[in-house]
């Protein structure tokens, strides 16, 4: 399926360490995108989709997870990416709606690029063929310290820890330096908001940003 460069809608992405607060913001932002009469739809990577949720079983619960390389791990976001730009974000940027994605191909940059140590270049070339023309209006970075970030994550884990939040300080400190690298790379897209402000301070800013694409 051809992805069309015209849509009416726009793509919202939210970045940013375990536990950064990604979720509880993007659902905010979309219940206040619905009080103003838009159509919103809230979606995840890896998921989104029947195949993309199957894609992300693998990546996340494998039992030989530990043994998965930074490769193989590329390679699954990047498919689940593929049929999740196709199948659902495409076609719903067409009909006008607004997209809010919990996590797109910013995280593959980060994960793997940096913290993994891929090479940027095939990342990067794999990302631009898993999305096609599909990129984000807007990316909000979340940021909060790694010491916090890690904190959270034992706080939630009432349940077994899945792999990425079985990671390191070191592992979490480069995804921390890799998204500021990427906000300060492209100013134009991304917004990075400290992650540590009341939870109400943090969704009054993601608004006031919001604003300014669904304007343009």
């Amino acid at each position: 399926m051809p992805l069309k460069n015209h849509h009416t809608g726009k793509l919202i992405s939210f970045e940013g360490s375990e536990g950064s607060g990604k979720s509880t913001q993007m659902a905010r932002l979309a219940k206040h995108l619905q009080t103003t009469g838009r159509e919103v739809l809230t979606t995840r990577e890896p998921g989104g989709t029947e195949i993309g949720e199957q894609i992300r079983n693998i990546i996340v619960h494998n039992l030989k997870g530990d043994e998965m390389t930074p490769e193989t791990e590329l390679l699954l976001f990047a498919a689940s990416r593929a049929q999740h730009v196709r199948e659902l974000i495409a076609p719903n940027l067409a009909k006008g709606v607004i997209v809010l994605c919990d996590r797109f191909l910013d995280s593959s940059t980060v994960y793997q690029g940096v913290a993994r140590n891929l090479a940027l270049d095939p990342v990067n070339q794999i990302n631009q063929f898993a999305v096609g023309n599909v990129m984000p209006d807007l990316t909000i970075i979340l940021d909060v310290p790694t010491e916090v970030s890690l904190a959270r994550i034992k706080q939630r884990a009432s349940d077994l820890p899945d792999r990425m939040e079985r990671e390191n300080i070191e592992f979490y400190e480069k995804v921390r330096e890799g998204y500021l690298l990427l906000a300060r790379s492209m100013p134009g897209r991304f917004s990075v908001i400290d992650g540590t402000q009341s939870e109400d301070a943090v969704a009054k800013k993601i608004w006031t940003e919001a604003q300014k694409v669904l304007k343009e």
